[in-house]
């Protein structure tokens, strides 16, 4: 018979999860349960394990998460930590009673200390103080990698994780103030084009370097983990190392960013900085030579990603 295993995307309506929809049905799998906010609270226990008692899924992605940006971040910390830690426990542990046979979860890389060694390796977890502009959401993060460890080391599960560097792409969020800083920036650039302003301003000042990742990259990245041999994983016999970056490798200052985000929206005018605003963490850059190991590397390059995205802000009429 083909390999078509029962699928639970949670999160399947966010940028995230409905890229590994798309990246499912790429591959031919057709048995998949989605739920979307109006029918399934995921904050909720005794909902969660209602739907996994029905439903007896044997893999779960789990992309379900209260994300935005470092003014969001600021702004709604409580909500951050509360929902996502509700989220991770609520998923994860109604996984396990189900007997589901797989799990991924979807961490970030704020998970690492704000001054971590640079790429950034797995080993880096725990070994230094957090960005606190995100903290309540990286430790909200870092516990859902540890429930995945604490489970696979108690009851011998496959729960795996995989931590993603910056995402972008169709179907992420354009609002003005609580969006990452490409979607961000592509909606900043677009109106300053319509109005004809002479310059833009950009968060901080320019030279903080991060890196990026196409989300239909991450979409597939996600299902090449879910369904790698547990002997090319090690999730369980290394239960440390259960966590696994996903990026490209590469890195650019905000700067650099703006500058391809400019030039592919068409915006002619100039870029200063608003220094009232804060950078965030010097640097992000992941270190991928374990994915890369496994036998997985990116597809789409930063400008064609952000071209892509652009089109997708326009189609949707979020501008």
């Amino acid at each position: 018979m083909p390999y078509n295993p029962k699928v639970y995307v949670a999160g399947h309506r966010g940028m995230v999860g409905s890229a590994i929809l798309r990246e499912l049905a790429r591959r031919g799998r057709t048995n998949i349960v989605t739920r979307d906010r109006t029918e399934l609270d995921l904050c909720c226990q005794a909902d969660v394990r209602a739907f996994f008692e029905s439903e007896r899924p044997d893999q779960v992605y789990l992309a379900a998460a209260k994300v935005g940006g470092i003014h969001a971040n600021n702004t709604y910390p409580a909500d951050f930590i509360y929902e996502n830690l509700m989220i991770e426990a609520n998923v994860i542990h109604e996984a396990w009673r189900a007997g589901v046979n797989k799990l991924l979860f979807l961490g970030s890389s704020c998970i690492y200390p704000r001054l971590a060694k640079q790429p950034m390796r797995e080993n880096e977890l725990l070994t230094g103080e957090l960005e606190q502009t995100n903290e309540p959401y990286a430790i909200a993060k870092i516990a859902g990698i540890k429930l995945c460890e604490s489970y696979n080391r108690q009851y011998g599960t496959d729960f795996r994780s995989v931590m993603p560097t910056n995402l972008y792409g169709p179907g992420d969020n354009y609002h003005a103030e609580n969006s990452h800083v490409i979607p961000g920036l592509i909606r900043r650039f677009h109106e300053a084009k319509l109005k004809g302003s002479p310059s833009v301003a950009i968060w901080g000042t320019g030279s903080p370097r991060r890196e990026f990742l196409y989300v239909d990259d991450m979409a597939a990245a996600s299902v090449h983990v879910m369904e790698l041999e547990l002997g090319s994983y090690n999730a369980v016999t290394e239960p440390t190392l259960s966590h696994i970056n996903v990026g490209c490798g590469q890195d650019q200052t905000i700067l650099e960013l703006a500058q391809i985000v400019a030039e592919v929206v068409g915006y002619e005018g100039g870029i200063n900085f608003d220094l009232t605003k804060p950078d965030g963490t010097p640097r992000k850059l992941m270190d991928v030579t374990r994915l890369s190991a496994m036998g997985w590397a990116p597809r789409v390059g930063l400008k064609d990603g952000i071209s892509t995205a652009y089109i997708d802000f326009m189609m949707s009429g979020r501008q």
